[in-house]
């Protein structure tokens, strides 16, 4: 087997940013979903349970849960990130991976997963170095993160901070200033070493995913959480799913639609109802989760339902993904996360 990958490291695009693995769409914890499609989870990861939430006016709400809410790890080349975990387990496998090499044509069976076609929402900020603990914070403000959120992530003596917005891309650089800004007052923000860095998330329920013969995978196909923009768990699953169709012949496009679809229509809901919200809709709705087990919570949030199937309608008429415009929309392109600032 021969992987090609067009970057000249593994998680090139990624370089140490901290992440989030989503555990709360199904009972099963995700690390045991992991191995059972026998893919190593010997990566570095904080389980995280506790945190705080800000609304736009300051007020913090505890973030609870009993079993871990998700994973935090760290993705790019670096040691023990999941992206080099990975790597060393497929090698170990006998996996041959040809980094720099960008194919134009792709002869006989193979999978095509080379990431987002399209900005539908940008993550923005900064990856430093700190001495606080392990621990994740959020804002949910207008002012920050357009229809978004912005977080802050610490693990191991790093940190990554940023806006995750979802619209106003031309102003990146205020929202991420005043992400900054807040986090210092909330959260006692202090960077050493700040490394700015962005990236795009593509979101999208496809009506195929093959191109040609040949089965599409993870953010490529748009297989990502169009609420929040979790996509690893997503990425991971889909993959497993078309490796398993070349190797026994199955339907890929049956078997995503019996697995992912349902969750991939719920989260197109939320997001059409949480880009609705505003800021007081937001202090409602972290009021809400506050008094709840918090994995629980977004369970039954992403829970497909009678109620979500009929609202599917209008969540499509009101979110649509950017899939055909792949261009930067700022006139003076100088930002960190679109194509025009990728090194080929």
């Amino acid at each position: 087997m021969v992987v090609h990958e067009t970057s000249r490291e593994v998680g090139y695009r990624f370089q140490g940013d901290l992440q989030g693995l989503e555990n709360w769409t199904t009972e099963r914890d995700v690390l045991d979903e992991l191995r059972e499609m026998g893919l190593t989870t010997a990566f570095a990861q904080h389980a995280c349970r506790e945190g705080t939430v800000f609304d736009a006016w300051g007020q913090a709400y505890p973030v609870r849960s009993r079993a871990p809410l998700f994973y935090m790890v760290e993705r790019g080349p670096g040691r023990g990130s999941l992206d080099s975990v990975l790597l060393e387990q497929a090698l170990a496998l006998g996996v041959e991976v040809r980094f720099g090499s960008r194919l134009e044509q792709l002869e006989g069976p193979g999978i095509l997963a080379a990431g987002p076609k399209a900005a539908d929402a940008i993550a923005v900020g900064y990856h430093f170095d700190t001495d606080r603990d392990d621990g994740f914070w959020a804002i949910c403000d207008e002012t920050l993160a357009p229809r978004g959120y912005a977080y802050l992530l610490i693990m191991n003596g790093r940190g990554t901070v940023k806006s995750c917005m979802y619209s106003g891309f031309k102003q990146e650089s205020v929202y991420v200033a005043r992400t900054v800004e807040a986090f210092r007052r909330f959260a006692g923000l202090e960077m050493r070493n700040a490394r700015p860095h962005g990236g795009v998330g593509n979101f999208r329920i496809p009506a195929s995913v093959l191109s040609g013969r040949h089965p599409v995978a993870g953010e490529q196909a748009g297989f990502q959480d169009t609420l929040w923009g979790f996509g690893m768990r997503l990425a991971l699953r889909s993959g497993v799913l078309a490796a398993r169709s070349l190797v026994d012949g199955g339907d890929y496009e049956a078997r995503w639609r019996k697995e992912l679809g349902p969750w991939l229509r719920a989260s197109v809901v939320n997001r059409a109802i949480y880009g609705a919200l505003g800021n007081s809709g937001y202090r409602w709705a972290l009021r809400q989760q506050a008094e709840r087990d918090a994995r629980e919570f977004l369970r039954r949030l992403y829970r497909p339902s009678f109620t979500k199937r009929l609202l599917m309608p209008w969540a499509r008429w009101h979110y649509h993904s950017r899939r055909r415009d792949t261009s930067c929309n700022h006139v003076d392109c100088a930002c960190i996360w679109c194509r025009c600032a990728v090194p080929r």
